[in-house]
C-alpha cells in the first residue's frame, strides 16, 4: 500500500479522503488560485451552486434537507491556503507540488514540509459534510 492510500484508509473515510485529494493541489498562501478551481470543481461535480466572490471565497450551498426548509442556515467555513514551511535540505516546490503526506503510527504526517492542515482539515471535513 502507497503511503496516501494509507490515509485513504483512516476513518472517517470521506474526511481522510478529502484531505488527501486537496493535499494534491499547491495551495501556497496568496496564490490561491489552483485550489479555489478546485473546490469550484469539487462542488459543481455535487451539482451544488458554486461560486467565487470578489476576494476569492467559495461559496458552494446546499439546499436544506426536506421538511427542514424553513431552518436557520448554516455555514461552514475554513480557509484554503496553507502556509508553506519546509525542513532545512528538503527539496520542495509549493508552487508546483501537492504535499507528500503519510500515516505514522497515530499521526498524519508530511514529507520535509508542513502538513497543511491548517486548515486543511476543515475544508474536508465541510467537502464531507456536503
Amino acid at each position: 500500500m502507497n503511503k496516501e492510500n494509507g490515509i485513504r484508509q483512516l476513518a472517517p473515510q470521506a474526511l481522510w479522503s478529502n484531505f488527501a485529494d486537496l493535499n494534491q493541489v499547491p495551495r501556497p498562501s496568496k496564490r490561491e488560485e489552483r485550489v479555489i478551481e478546485f473546490m469550484k470543481g469539487f462542488g459543481k461535480k455535487l451539482g451544488l451552486d458554486t461560486s467565487v466572490d470578489d476576494v476569492g471565497n467559495v461559496v458552494i450551498k446546499k439546499p436544506a434537507s426536506p421538511g427542514k426548509e424553513g431552518r436557520p442556515t448554516v455555514i461552514l467555513q475554513a480557509h484554503l491556503d496553507m502556509v508553506h514551511q519546509k525542513n532545512a535540505g528538503t527539496d520542495f516546490d509549493f508552487e508546483s507540488e501537492g504535499i507528500r503526506s503519510f500515516v505514522d503510527g497515530e499521526w498524519v504526517k508530511a514529507e520535509g514540509t508542513t502538513l497543511g492542515a491548517d486548515n486543511g482539515i476543515g475544508v474536508a471535513a465541510i467537502m464531507a459534510v456536503l
